[in-house]
C-alpha cells in the first residue's frame, strides 16, 4: 500500500510539473509574440511591457545596444527607415529552461523585403533570432536578443 501511495503521489507531483512548464513555455512565448508584435507596429509601444530595463539587442551586424532606453532608440530609428513596413512572422519556435527562471527561445521568422543598404535587397529571408527571457517578479521578460540572416535557406 505504501508503494502505491508513493507512486501515485510522484505521479501527481510529475504532472504538476509538466502542466507548469507548459504553462511557462506559453509565457516565453508571449513574450516572443509581444516582441515581434512590437517589430511589426515599428514604434516598440509596448517594449516595458515584455523587456527588462537592462535589456542587450544584437544586431545582425554583429552591433551591441544595452540598455531599453538605448535599444528603443536603435530599433525604432531603423523602423522610421529601411524597416519602415517591414514585418515578421514566426516560421519556427523551439523554447528551451536553462534554469526556472530562464528560458531560451530560438525562432525562426520570415522577414518581408527590405533594402539595406540602397539598392541592396532582401527578399524571402529568414531570420534566426535567439531571445533570452528571464522571470522577474514572477512575470516573464527579454533581456537579451540577437538576431542572424540565415544564409542560403
Amino acid at each position: 500500500m505504501k508503494f502505491y501511495l508513493t507512486l501515485v503521489s510522484l505521479l501527481f507531483l510529475l504532472n504538476c510539473s509538466i502542466g507548469q512548464n507548459s504553462r511557462n513555455q506559453q509565457l516565453v512565448k508571449n513574450v516572443v509574440i509581444a516582441f515581434q508584435n512590437d517589430f511589426n507596429e515599428g514604434g516598440f509601444k509596448n517594449a516595458g511591457n515584455y523587456s527588462t530595463k537592462d535589456w542587450e539587442h544584437i544586431n545582425p551586424g554583429g552591433g551591441i545596444t544595452r540598455g531599453r532606453e538605448e535599444v528603443l532608440k536603435e530599433v525604432r530609428a531603423v523602423h522610421q527607415t529601411f524597416l519602415k513596413g517591414v514585418t515578421l512572422q514566426i516560421e519556427s519556435i523551439t523554447i528551451r529552461f536553462l534554469a526556472s527562471d530562464i528560458a531560451v527561445a530560438t525562432v525562426v521568422h520570415k522577414i518581408s523585403d527590405y533594402e539595406l543598404p540602397e539598392t541592396v535587397k532582401h527578399q524571402n529571408e529568414l531570420q534566426l533570432k535567439t531571445y533570452l527571457i528571464v522571470k522577474r517578479q514572477n512575470k516573464w521578460l527579454l533581456t537579451l536578443d540577437q538576431n542572424t540572416i540565415i544564409a542560403g535557406h
